[in-house]
């Protein structure tokens, strides 16, 4: 059945704190319930978003305290993100922690190319433009995410550190045009956005569609111009080139922002940043040859509402199953571009994944956490693509650095990567900078999950499935896994590998760990059935699609 509990979706951005409260319909698209807005102007300062200042922090904690109060009014489960801002800033760690202790919301912060991601599925809730090449274009205020595809999967994914409160610090501070800074603007953006034009173009689209209040700022201004009254809503109109360079050049003919009082369609809380903003967007439209731009109202917020409905529906059916479509297909062509063998990747997952489900009663954690061991598992052993030796750092390195990696959060990235990295030699410690890092509950985390892989991998040894299936038992003060061979194969390596390996799985539960090979209990079942339905993950060195 449905979950049908409201989400309350949560965008931390630059400038402002967008929250969209949400219901699921059957076969349609989400029912809006609340929509909220607050200007913090988190990443505006001198540092170039290098540090979070305490009164911008202050502004987001009110924001969010007020946000958990109607996201609970409306009975709505609470997800926050978190963009270039808290991702750039050296106490976004800070930031979180207060955030989840004053207000009770945990902020997630997302990679460039997921924030991307979820723009692009947000976007084309509004704008129908996936049945044509297409284009999609966000400026916030502190990057911009441009997106390029034919379908719903995009082709090209970018983020890049250009953004309207950004370049408005750096070029236009206090929103002051000076002589040349427009022009100093241009080249720096130019800099940026070319190589990516260059890609974008390359592959070609038909419409362009952009989202964020400062597109939707220029739109109305344009529209405005246009000898009408300011717009109530610019959803799904168009601004062409002309327009748009006719508004930009309004805009730069007034170098104070007391001088932009009397344009129209601007907001008063935008006149200090348009400037920045404006000269962005003229610039895409030159480099990326555009010569109209399609309005959508939705973005970020909208794409998290729908990811997270999305998994909702996903059923937990046996078998590698833990991961959602778009996470399984993103870590497997990251898994095939290394040239893993996803033959012994796939079946030591598999047993580790068993092993989780077997002793859930003991250690206590859900599905989310086995996403994450099932995609550090699939990927452990990417780093023998760099060398053999300490292959299991160079794992880390590339999970971490990954840009091809979709649906994953920050976060989630540092436990994948970090789950990989002790899937053999030293055990996670604290003298260890990366694991002292993390939260105490994250340390647990990791030492469960790299305790589960390391016994996994030990239980295909010799890279023959010997292993069919596994259960666990808790006896007295002692977890017993029974080893069920394949027909008419030794497991004895197996169990000599598994045992020489669970001294962290021991750890972590709390319980020290036998082996016993049990007698064969009939024809696969589930989980054998759910790797029949998902027969390309097992061919070696098959190239990512």
């Amino acid at each position: 059945m449905r979950d049908s509990t409201p989400l309350a979706a949560i965008d931390v951005g630059t400038n402002s704190v967008h929250m969209v409260i949400a219901r699921p319909v059957d076969g349609g698209t989400p029912e809006v319930l609340a929509r909220e807005k607050v200007s913090v102007r988190l990443g505006q300062g001198a540092t170039d978003m290098k540090h979070l200042a305490h009164d911008a922090i202050e502004r987001a904690l009110a924001a969010l305290a007020e946000f958990r109060h109607i996201a609970d009014a409306y009975g709505a489960e609470v997800v926050a993100v978190a963009t270039s801002a808290v991702r750039e800033a050296e106490n976004r760690r800070d930031f979180q922690q207060r955030v989840r202790d004053e207000t009770g919301v945990a902020v997630e912060v997302i990679p460039g190319t997921e924030e991307a991601r979820l723009i692009h599925l947000g976007a084309l809730s509004a704008v129908p433009a996936a049945g044509r090449p297409h284009l999609v274009l966000d400026i916030g205020g502190g990057s911009t995410e441009l997106i390029v595809s034919t379908g719903t999967e995009p082709h090209l994914v970018r983020s890049v550190k250009l953004g309207h409160i950004r370049l408005s610090d750096r070029f236009f501070p206090g929103g002051i045009i000076r002589a040349g800074a427009v022009e100093e603007c241009r080249r720096h953006i130019r800099s940026f956005v070319a190589p990516e034009a260059r890609r974008a173009r390359a592959i070609g689209f038909d419409i362009a569609v952009g989202c964020s209040g400062t597109i939707a700022a220029l739109a109305s201004m344009a529209a405005s111009s246009r000898g009408r009254r300011r717009p109530r809503s610019v959803a799904n109109t168009t601004i062409d080139r002309e327009e748009l360079e006719r508004t930009v050049a309004e805009v730069l003919a007034r170098p104070h922002p007391d001088d932009r009082r009397d344009l129209r369609g601007l907001e008063r809380a935008r006149r200090d940043v348009i400037v920045g903003g404006a000269v962005l967007l003229s610039q895409l439209f030159e480099d990326l040859g555009m010569e109209s731009l399609v309005i959508s109202t939705g973005a970020l917020r909208e794409g998290v509402l729908l990811d997270r409905f999305s998994r909702r529906q996903e059923s937990p059916a046996d078998g590698l199953h833990h991961l959602g479509d778009l996470r399984r297909s993103s870590v497997l062509a990251l898994a095939r571009s290394y040239h893993e063998d996803l033959i012994h990747a796939e079946h030591a997952t598999e047993m580790a994944l068993q092993l989780f489900d077997e002793t859930q009663h003991v250690h206590g954690s859900g599905d989310s956490d086995s996403e994450l061991l099932e995609a550090a598992g699939l990927l452990h052993n990417i780093g023998r693509f760099v060398a053999s030796s300490a292959h299991h750092r160079h794992s880390y390195y590339l999970i971490r650095n990954s840009e091809r990696l979709a649906g994953f959060t920050a976060g989630e990235l540092e436990l994948i990567a970090l789950v990989a990295r002790y899937h053999r030699k030293s055990a996670p410690r604290r003298r260890h900078a990366r694991f002292r890092a993390l939260r105490r509950s994250d340390r647990r985390k990791v030492r469960l999950l790299a305790g589960l892989l390391r016994v996994g991998i030990g239980l295909d040894r010799t890279y023959r499935r010997a292993v069919e299936t596994v259960h666990a038992r808790v006896a007295g003060d002692t977890i017993t896994i029974d080893v069920e061979p394949a027909d008419g194969l030794d497991v004895e390596i197996e169990l000599f590998s598994a045992r020489a390996r669970s001294g962290l799985l021991a750890d972590a539960l709390g319980y020290p760990v036998e082996f016993k090979v049990s007698e064969p209990s009939g024809p696969p079942g589930g989980r054998a059935e759910a790797r029949q339905r998902h027969p390309s993950a097992y061919v070696p060195g098959a190239k990512a699609q």
